[in-house]
């Protein structure tokens, strides 16, 4: 069952940096409008698979909005932004480059994840566990 006015982030959940943003996000969501998955878990290995999109592919990130969008890489990070809104909104522009380029830079970081990986991931607290979406 999804929350159709919930916006759903699906990361690597076995990458440190990737661990770091999803903290990262959680600590600048205030409106709580992000839920969060694994690619790894059943229910990001549904997504994936209902959009025959490669379950073994775990370096994208995509950002799902039910019965609307789900964007993947550069335009998923600006989105995230925009939504977030304050500052943040400002990144929600640079999804006017062509998409090629900013993939072309979210790409290498992405090759390189493991490399920039935080050694230790922040524990959720319960109220911050609720967002996460095990199965």
């Amino acid at each position: 069952m999804t929350d159709s006015s919930k916006y759903y982030v699906f990361y690597d959940g076995d990458c440190g940096m990737c661990n770091y943003w999803v903290q990262w996000i959680l600590k600048n969501d205030h409106r709580k409008q992000f839920l969060f998955s694994a690619l790894q878990s059943e229910f990001g290995q549904k997504f994936l698979n209902e959009r025959n999109l490669d379950n073994q592919q775990l370096n994208t990130l995509y950002l799902w909005k039910p019965n609307a969008f789900y964007e993947t890489k550069s335009h998923a990070v600006f989105k995230i932004a925009k939504i977030l809104g304050g500052k943040y909104v400002l990144l929600g522009y640079l999804n006017a480059l062509p998409r090629p380029v900013t993939d072309f830079f979210y790409d290498r970081v992405a090759a390189n994840r493991k490399r920039f990986s935080v050694q230790q991931c922040a524990l959720p607290t319960a109220e911050e566990q609720g967002r996460f979406i095990e199965k």
